[in-house]
C-alpha cells in the first residue's frame, strides 16, 4: 500500500472526528424525539450516499448486513442513551470500542494490537473520564446498559467495515442508514413537523455530520488497521465541547482542558 494512501487516511480520520463532533451542538438545535432525530438523520445519510455513490455494490453477503446493523445498533442506541443517562455516560461508554477491537482484531482480522495500542486506550479512556469528570453518574442505570452496547456495537461496525477493506464497505453504511430510518420512521410520524430551524439541523447532521464523514470512513478504513480507524477519531468527544464554547460559549472547566490534553496527546503520540 503506497504511504500517500495511508497518510490520507489518517488525515482523513482527523476530518471524519471533526465532522462527527458538531453532533453536540446540532442536535441541541432540533426539538423531536431522539428515536425520530436518529430515524430522520439516518434517512437523510443514507439518500446522501446512494447519491455520491452512483453504482453501490449490494452484494447482501452476511458481513455486508450483520456490518450494517451493527452501525443501526451504535447510531440508534446512541440516541436512546442519551435520552436515560448524561451525554457524558453515553459518549464514554461508546467510545469502550478499542477496548473491545483491541481484544478481538486478532481473532476477527489478524490484526494483533500493539503496546503503544494498548497504551493509547488506556490514556485515552483516562483523560476522557477526567474531561468529564462533574458529568459522568451512576444514575441512568438503562441508558448506561444501552449506551455500553452502543460501544460494542461501534467497535463490532468497525471490524466488520475492515474486514471488507477488499471489497466495498459503504454499502454497509448505507443499509445501515436505511436502517434506522425505518426505525424512526415511526416516531418521525407520530411527532408532528418540527421547526425550519430543526428541519435546517436535520440536513446538516444527514449530511455532514453522518454522510459525508462515514463516508470517508469507509474509505479511511480500508488503509488502516481496526484499532486506528477508531483510537484516531477517539478526540470527537473532545473537540464537540469546542463548538459549544464558540458558538454559544460555554467554556470548559480546568480538568475538562486537561483530560482533553491527555485524549489528544495520546492521540496524536500514537499516530505519529
Amino acid at each position: 500500500m503506497p504511504d500517500n494512501h495511508r497518510t490520507r487516511a489518517v488525515l482523513l480520520l482527523f476530518a471524519c472526528a471533526v465532522l462527527w463532533s458538531s453532533g453536540g451542538l446540532f442536535l441541541k438545535v432540533v426539538e423531536w424525539h431522539p428515536l425520530a432525530i436518529a430515524g430522520a438523520r439516518g434517512l437523510i445519510a443514507g439518500l446522501f450516499l446512494l447519491a455520491v455513490v452512483r453504482k453501490p455494490k449490494f452484494t447482501w453477503s452476511k458481513i455486508q448486513i450483520a456490518a450494517a446493523v451493527a452501525y443501526t445498533g451504535c447510531t440508534v442506541l446512541f440516541a436512546v442513551a442519551n435520552k436515560f443517562t448524561t451525554a457524558a455516560n453515553a459518549i464514554v461508554l461508546q467510545y469502550t470500542a478499542p477496548i473491545y477491537i483491541a481484544l478481538l482484531s486478532s481473532w476477527v482480522l489478524g490484526e494483533r494490537a500493539t503496546k503503544s495500542d494498548w497504551f493509547t486506550i488506556a490514556a485515552t479512556l483516562a483523560g476522557m473520564v477526567l474531561f468529564f469528570l462533574d458529568e459522568l453518574t451512576l444514575s441512568g442505570a438503562f441508558g448506561i446498559l444501552v449506551a455500553t452496547i452502543s460501544g460494542f456495537c461501534f467497535a463490532v461496525m468497525t471490524l466488520l467495515l475492515r474486514k471488507q477493506k477488499d471489497a466495498s464497505p459503504v454499502e454497509s453504511i448505507i443499509l445501515g442508514n436505511l436502517m434506522a430510518g425505518a426505525i424512526g420512521l415511526p416516531f418521525m410520524l407520530s411527532s408532528g413537523l418540527p421547526s425550519a430551524q430543526s428541519i435546517g439541523a436535520l440536513l446538516f447532521l444527514g449530511v455532514f455530520q453522518l454522510g459525508m464523514p462515514y463516508m470517508l470512513y469507509a474509505w479511511s478504513i480500508k488503509r488502516v488497521t481496526a484499532i486506528e480507524a477508531v483510537l484516531i477519531p477517539i478526540i470527537e468527544p473532545v473537540l464537540n465541547p469546542v463548538w459549544v464554547l464558540i458558538f454559544i460559549g460555554e467554556r470548559p472547566g480546568t480538568f475538562a482542558m486537561l483530560g482533553g490534553a491527555i485524549v489528544l496527546g495520546s492521540v496524536v503520540v500514537r499516530t505519529l
